[in-house]
């Protein structure tokens, strides 16, 4: 268990580091995700076969079409969260990016019947008021910022996949998260063929950053993270889940400079305090939870 939990937590600190990697990179948001799916795709298939697993999910059509809307719906989100980090920097879009969970936990009593407790009510209130708190400053002025859209709209994203992989049952683990990732890749590949076609022009310095994306944060990142959830307590996913976050954050503070105001600090602290409070105090767990903190970044 110890090999899980070191697995899960270097997972979690490569998915909080994708926006600083990413800010070395001069491409635009479209064509970091291009590339990041791309790379991280190719070495989940490697894995996938090295390992010798076998794929299952073509015996379940409508499970398999569930996971292809979540796949989209991950490219989308990574798409809107990558240009966030240009526009906003990485710890405010992080902090918009953060609030998907929260809407997964407001729509999860109409999709999975789930009861509404007062703890994701109260995790709910608390997202709104640091998310006030986080832009209040220019919500107040009437500027609602590009980046600021683009971070709701991952978060958005990120809710529509989260609820449709929770509905792909029958494909779990590794399979899950390569299926995922090739359905995410050919869907930014679309959208970029269709955008500016597949002609990129990688200046130099920018391949290496590319590679780390590609292969440590989301090859690597996706691999330990999966290989490592099945043996650990649902409970100590849900918990360690909330090291992403908090690492971006430091990570930008510390490395790219980025600064929060005392009452952005306190609107981090209820929006990340508001959303683990309504996800580890719910009256019951799931024990497909797991499946809630996929990708994260």
């Amino acid at each position: 268990m110890k090999n899980a939990y070191l697995k899960n937590v270097i997972a979690l600190l490569l998915f909080g580091s994708n926006g600083i990697v990413a800010s070395y990179v001069l491409l635009n948001s479209y064509e970091i995700v291009y590339f990041r799916t791309l790379i991280g795709s190719l070495f989940l298939i490697a894995i996938f076969a090295l390992t010798r697993q076998k794929l299952g999910f073509w015996k379940h059509k409508s499970h398999f079409l569930y996971l292809t809307i979540s796949g989209i719906a991950m490219g989308a989100s990574w798409i809107f969260l990558f240009e966030a980090y240009v526009q906003i920097g990485v710890s405010v879009a992080t902090l918009a990016y953060y609030c998907g969970p929260v809407i997964v936990m407001i729509l999860s009593p109409l999709i999975f019947k789930e009861k509404m407790t007062s703890a994701k009510l109260l995790g709910f209130l608390a997202v709104i008021i640091g998310m006030l708190c986080v832009n209040g400053g220019a919500l107040f002025q009437g500027e609602v910022s590009w980046g600021l859209i683009f971070g709701l709209l991952a978060a958005s994203m990120y809710a529509v996949m989260v609820i449709f992989n929770k509905k792909a049952k029958s494909i779990t683990g590794l399979e899950n998260a390569t299926g995922q990732l090739v359905i995410s890749f050919l869907t930014v590949a679309i959208f970029m063929g269709f955008k500016q076609g597949f002609a990129v022009n990688i200046m130099d310095g920018n391949l290496v950053p590319i590679l780390i994306l590609g292969v440590v944060n989301t090859g690597i990142g996706c691999y330990f993270y999966f290989s490592s959830i099945g043996g650990l307590p649902v409970q100590s996913v849900s918990i360690l889940g909330y090291l992403e976050p908090l690492s971006a954050l430091i990570f930008s503070a510390v490395i790219l400079g980025e600064t929060l105001g005392l009452v952005q600090l306190v609107g981090a602290v209820l929006i990340l305090g508001g959303a683990a409070y309504g996800e580890l105090f719910k009256s019951k767990m799931k024990s497909d939870s797991t499946e809630e903190v996929i990708l994260g970044g």
